[in-house]
């Protein structure tokens, strides 16, 4: 029974983590900047937390404002922090630079003051970088390629600050989630169980490069799990990659049929097609504020296989992978009770 400080408590992955974490008996210090926190129609309480829970002590703040966060962390023994910048888009770097970088080292330099006996950070499998056509992935990969994406690049600076917090003593563990899906928020957080759900309802049957690049796809409650192993048996200076099965899209989304029962479109998008039509949507994001569904540096990311494996975590961790077509099916039952309640 611990008092826990989770950063991004209100997000996708960290709401779960919340839920879970009271349910054990800990009393989490929950960091959110959103005032409002009540669940949507459908929504039942695995899905998002009660932060009304006596065992939740909210606290209004920002990873950028170390006051905040010495305000929240106090009296905690343990952190998990989750918050950071992971849209596609922004006007300029500084918001992925701001919150994951910077965020990241002031969340590090407060529990260092704090004398927290852990921290568990989350980062992102895109850090290792894309693999070579049939090759697995994993801790040990040495990235070749350059980021694409300015998350990326924010993410990556912050496990090299991240490094330097070690060696003076910081007590980190870092997790790199793959893809990851399933019940919890609609928003861009969650925009695999978003294209799960337009593909479903045929507003999406567009398949960038006919679908055949390769991705890991991890089921959010797996993440969470991995989450709480890595805070009680994750070893201080590694790096856990928490993932689920490899699959290309065409794959992932022929599951979704058989599912589904259904039959959808599937209409190939070429790469000359995606990247004039994701730069048009980034030129008028610039032009009008219209934020854009996807930019060119995306499509890049798309167009290559980023195949993992998970065994690292699933051996000194006791990590469990939910099956990819078991996962789908919570999550598309899931969908359909959410679009009942609406």
């Amino acid at each position: 029974m611990a008092h826990v400080f989770v950063t991004g408590a209100s997000g996708f992955i960290g709401s779960r983590l919340v839920w879970e974490l009271i349910q054990r008996g800990h009393t989490v210090h929950a960091l959110t900047r959103r005032r409002n926190l009540e669940p949507p129609p459908g929504f039942l309480p695995e899905d998002r937390p009660d932060f009304s829970h006596p065992n939740i002590r909210l606290e209004f703040g920002d990873i950028t404002d170390p006051q905040s966060l010495h305000s929240g962390m106090a009296g905690c023994s343990h952190v998990y922090h989750l918050a950071g910048y992971a849209k596609n888009w922004a006007r300029n770097i500084q918001p992925y630079f701001q919150n994951n970088v910077i965020g990241m080292s002031n969340v590090c330099k407060v529990a260092t003051e704090l004398r927290v006996e852990r921290i568990v950070w989350t980062s992102t499998m895109l850090t290792f970088g894309p693999t070579a056509r049939g090759q697995i992935g994993d801790e040990t990969i040495v990235r070749t390629a350059k980021c694409f994406t300015e998350y990326e690049r924010s993410k990556a600076a912050a496990e090299g600050d991240a490094a330097a917090f070690l060696e003076d003593g910081l007590p980190l563990v870092t997790i790199n989630p793959a893809r990851v899906f399933g019940p919890g928020h609609l928003n861009e957080g969650n925009s695999i169980s978003i294209l799960i759900d337009m593909y479903d309802r045929g507003h999406l049957p567009f398949l960038l490069g006919g679908g055949c690049n390769v991705g890991n796809w991890v089921f959010v409650d797996d993440v969470v799990q991995g989450l709480i192993l890595a805070m009680e048996r994750g070893r201080v200076g590694e790096k856990y990659l928490l993932g689920g099965e490899n699959a290309s899209l065409k794959q992932f989304l022929q599951i979704v049929d058989q599912i589904s029962g259904k039959r959808h479109r599937q209409i190939t998008v070429r790469r000359p097609g995606a990247i004039l039509y994701a730069w048009l949507l980034k030129q008028r994001a610039r032009w009008f504020g219209i934020y854009p569904k996807i930019t060119p540096d995306w499509v890049r990311l798309f167009l290559v296989d980023w195949a993992y494996s998970s065994t690292k975590a699933q051996r000194d961790l006791g990590y469990t992978i939910t099956p990819l077509k078991e996962a789908l099916q919570k999550t598309y039952d899931w969908l359909l009770r959410i679009r009942s309640k609406k």
